[in-house]
């Protein structure tokens, strides 16, 4: 699957005038904003093809901006101004009048074996053309293509990096309460392209994304016992990490790739420990007879976050990286698991249970400045967008008239707070992991 992408041919060509820059920008750190209206024009060709193609991929930039929270889409068939080829200067009154602030128009060619395209954005109050490029790939790809063209939009507009050219791994549950099955599976993160890694023969958990490659580690049952594997997406090859006295859990990449850190309980104890992926040296970072887990490094690889009991309650420690100097950070009411490093490095996500409450909650690696962002029923798993300003989680709900059942879902959400929603799936949705960008 992931071969595709090694496929893209990108062509960067950037078409910003030499005159004072537009003034058009949102900012994505504050709270409730007015999303900026946007204007989104089909890419043009020259035959029937171009146009279906030109359609679909304005559908997803579309989608991608709207689903931000960020931008708000005008309809087209309120745009004056119609059938803007690339080259094509905006009738910028044109688009004032039906209160754009923004506009993307484009063209498109499509032939044997490849599509090209190419979009300018234009700020419409300024008139200046804030970012122009042109994309080159595969038929198969076109979907990546208008992602990696929404990304250049979300950019330009908001300084940040974009986070739509990426994917997610989760858990794909189906069956009752109890007899839960728990397949690997994988999508882009706008739900689409789904498909399933393994076939649900062995309860699988904690999913997580190699910052470096196209792999993924995690936990399964399938020898027998919890244990951690890992999954190379280019060949659909899974392999044991290695064999362990105990049994081995909640696994995470290091920021380079190049280890994996994981939990290991036995005889009664677990401890944290990393593995060296190339000489497969396994170093010891936790010892003592508290629960250990849940570890997560930071963005620099010199720190470790993770969860643990030894104060007696279940709370949130940063360590150094080889395992010295572990301080405890949280200090709010309730107990707090699952601690997950941004990638910015400025934030802790975590999940945080108090009077029969989840929340979903960020905090400075520090502890200073915690806040909750979104509670329910059972809110679990955070895992950060690679620009580092959305967090995908997931919701579980209560089923049935004896509410005995349940429903997993998978969510997303602005750091701040705002923009919830749901990831479509077609089953049950747990455990989501964020892949770095794919471009």
């Amino acid at each position: 699957m992931f071969k595709r992408i090694l496929g893209l041919i990108v062509v960067l060509t950037c078409f910003i005038p030499a005159l004072a820059m537009a003034q058009l920008r949102v900012d994505v750190t504050a709270g409730k904003i007015d999303p900026i209206p946007v204007a989104i024009n089909t890419l043009i060709g020259t035959n029937s093809a171009d146009y279906q193609m030109g359609k679909q991929i304005a559908q997803v930039i579309e989608s991608d901006l709207v689903n931000s929270g960020l931008f708000r889409s005008i309809p087209e068939s309120s745009f004056i101004q119609r059938n803007l080829g690339v080259n094509d200067t905006p009738r910028f009154g044109d688009w004032r009048l039906i209160n754009a602030q923004a506009m993307v128009h484009g063209g498109i060619s499509v032939s044997p074996g490849q599509i090209t395209a190419e979009f300018r954005l234009w700020d419409v109050f300024a008139e200046n053309q804030m970012v122009g490029r042109r994309f080159t790939t595969s038929h198969s790809n076109w979907r990546q293509l208008a992602h990696m063209i929404a990304d250049a939009i979300y950019t330009r507009i908001t300084g940040e990096d974009g986070y739509f050219n990426t994917r997610v791994v989760y858990i794909a549950e189906t069956g009752p309460a109890d007899r839960r099955i728990k397949r690997l599976a994988i999508m882009d993160q706008d739900g689409a392209n789904n498909r399933y890694l393994t076939d649900g023969r062995y309860l699988t958990l904690t999913p997580r994304f190699s910052p470096t490659s196209q792999e993924i580690t995690y936990m399964s049952y399938e020898g027998g016992k919890p244990a951690v594997y890992l999954y190379n997406l280019s060949t659909n090859r899974k392999q044991l990490l290695g064999k362990f006295p105990g049994m081995t859990f909640a696994p995470r990449f290091s920021p380079d790739g190049h280890k994996v850190i994981m939990s290991m309980a036995k005889n009664g104890n677990t401890d944290i420990f990393t593995m060296d992926l190339t000489t497969r040296r396994l170093q010891r970072l936790t010892n003592n007879y508290a629960i250990d887990t849940a570890p997560s490094f930071s963005p620099d690889s010199r720190q470790v976050v993770f969860e643990s009991d030894r104060g007696g309650t279940q709370q949130i420690y940063v360590m150094d990286a080889g395992g010295n100097s572990a301080k405890r950070i949280s200090f709010g009411k309730g107990r707090y698991a699952n601690p997950v490093w941004s990638p910015r490095g400025d934030l802790i996500a975590f999940t945080k249970m108090l009077s029969g409450q989840f929340y979903i909650g960020v905090m400075r690696p520090d502890g200073s400045g915690e806040r909750l962002i979104t509670q329910a029923y059972h809110v679990e798993g955070p895992t950060w967008a690679p620009n580092g300003r959305v967090l995908m989680y997931f919701k579980e709900t209560p089923t049935g008239s004896a509410r005995k059942g349940r429903s997993a879902r998978i969510y997303s959400i602005d750091i701040t707070g705002m923009n919830e929603h749901r990831l479509p799936t077609p089953v049950d949705g747990s455990d989501p992991a964020w892949s770095p960008l794919l471009n």
